[in-house]
């Protein structure tokens, strides 16, 4: 896996977590790792168990030279859509970061650019690219804690396991108790009177 893909410049990995989830956030990372990083076990977090992301998080925080996480909430989502408030938590990601990168790596094919800076999306970067793994990681992790935190006032859902996917479990239950505030309404949640619940 690369750690840069140009030398001698601050290079940011950014990737978001919870762009397919009926419910939560979308969360995204920017991370800046040393050059020439190395971790063998880095990889996308899709292909890590939740137990080795774990165990990577606070070990990416410790090497990474500025990392930082944002979120964008479902009412958000629904005001404008996926993919617009997965390329703003990304941005907003990049505003914390305590560094400011001369260049992004993005995974998948679609960004906005940000404070003109130059960006590449790199399909599938997250298994090729040590700063956009090392987001997926970042991303990931601090959704599924804070679905896990949720979870504890809508336990009907399975927060705590399908962490807001689209689970036929997750599906059955917007069926039997409508959806709550945590829900995108503006995606297919199988429910043709769906009601909120507070």
């Amino acid at each position: 896996m690369k750690s840069h893909l140009i030398s001698d410049l601050q290079e940011a990995g950014c990737d978001e977590a919870g762009r397919g989830c009926l419910a939560g956030p979308v969360f995204a990372a920017a991370v800046i790792l040393p050059e020439d990083y190395l971790n063998p076990l880095l990889n996308d977090s899709k292909k890590l168990s939740p137990r080795m992301r774990a165990l990577l998080r606070p070990v990416i925080e410790r090497d990474a030279l500025a990392w930082a996480v944002a979120s964008v909430d479902n009412k958000k989502i629904d005001e404008i859509n996926i993919l617009r408030a997965s390329i703003l938590a990304m941005h907003l990601a990049l505003d914390r970061l305590r560094i400011a990168p001369a260049h992004i790596l993005v995974d998948g094919n679609r960004f906005y650019s940000y404070r003109n800076i130059r960006h590449q999306c790199v399909v599938k970067g997250d298994g090729l690219y040590a700063s956009i793994a090392a987001a997926s990681v970042l991303a990931k992790t601090c959704r599924d804690d804070f679905m896990r935190s949720i979870h504890k006032q809508f336990p009907q859902y399975g927060w705590d396991q399908n962490k807001g996917y689209p689970t036929a479990m997750h599906r059955n239950a917007i069926h039997k108790f409508g959806i709550s505030p945590y829900h995108r309404k503006s995606f297919s949640l199988f429910g043709e009177q769906l009601k909120l619940i507070y």
